[in-house]
């Protein structure tokens, strides 16, 4: 007959940090004690807070944005959406954000994702390409139509 080991999947409470002196308890101190921070991601899950060196919510990363002809630097919270980033890039470049196209390894993303869920981090780098289709009715539109062939056939039924 086997016998089964009891395991344990949570912090005990046997260290009890008490001083009279203290008035305050430091992060360090809760470390002792075995307290859990948690943290409620923007997807609905509580997690377990993670500990970093920066400061909690304050920090700001600072992505390279590369379009065809230019790389523009842009400094923003890693918990904003690619829709954000979109408008503080319409204002950069002058496109639109709906005209706007962002790819992050190699993926394009969409506006409600968020940078820190996808994986963004400092100085990492964001391809922005001008959509296709809107860059073809814009050129419809101003009534400058390039023709790729020698010859030009209308059909008519």
């Amino acid at each position: 007959m086997m016998k089964l080991r009891c395991k344990k999947f949570f912090r005990s409470n046997s260290k009890v940090v008490a001083s009279s002196n203290a008035t305050a308890v430091t992060a360090s101190d809760a470390k002792l004690s075995g307290e859990i921070k948690w943290e409620l991601r923007p997807g609905g899950m509580l997690v377990q807070k993670r500990e970093c060196a920066e400061n909690d919510g304050d920090s700001i990363i600072t992505l390279r944005v590369s379009t065809v002809t230019q790389c523009h630097h842009i400094s923003i919270q890693p918990t904003s959406s690619f829709g954000e980033l979109k408008m503080i890039l319409a204002m950069v470049t002058g496109l639109e954000p709906k005209e706007q196209r962002l790819l992050y390894k190699g993926k394009e993303r969409e506006d409600c994702e968020h940078l820190h869920m996808v994986g963004v981090k400092d100085k990492d780098k964001v391809l922005l390409f001008e959509d296709p289709a809107i860059k073809e009715r814009k050129q419809a539109t101003s009534g400058h139509v390039q023709v790729i062939g020698s010859t030009y056939h209308t059909i008519c039924v």
